[in-house]
């Protein structure tokens, strides 16, 4: 299976940004975090990251083109406002999940509003890094049962 992981703005701050939130562990460190869930399931994981809004609807829609067939995808900020993500997501039709490390229903209330959760399949937040894996999980699970 090919899967693309999509991080957001600030995710490449992990472990210097807000600790107390996002944990102490480092971007570096969730990367092989996702390398070594690919190697375990066999599956094919691309993880892009970017602070540009642009470039994350550039690659969620070269993904259209590429045989991605799952998309994981942490928006950061974007969650909450950038509807161009979410045109973006919607007009994907692979297996989506949006991942959060934080729970963002105990946050601010800004961040408790996502755009682009009702275009994906499935929101996971609060379960810190291991969300990543559970929602690798989830689409391995899916893409099997479409593709038996």
């Amino acid at each position: 299976m090919n899967l693309l992981v999509i991080n957001g703005p600030n995710i490449n701050f992990l472990g210097i940004r807000e600790k107390s939130v996002y944990g102490a562990q480092d971007y570096d460190y969730l990367l092989g975090l996702i390398a070594g869930k690919g190697e375990a399931t066999g599956c094919k994981i691309e993880v892009f990251q970017s602070n540009h809004e642009g470039a994350i609807i550039d690659r969620i829609q070269d993904s259209y083109f590429d045989q991605t067939e799952a998309i994981v995808i942490n928006p950061g900020a974007y969650t909450h406002y950038s509807y161009a993500i979410r045109d973006a997501l919607a007009s994907i039709t692979v297996p989506k999940v949006e991942i959060h490390i934080s729970d963002i229903t105990k946050r601010e209330e800004f961040r408790k509003v996502s755009v682009t959760a009702p275009v994906c399949d499935k929101q996971i937040y609060g379960h810190g890094l291991e969300g990543y894996l559970e929602a690798i999980d989830y689409c391995l699970s899916v893409v099997s049962k479409e593709n038996p």
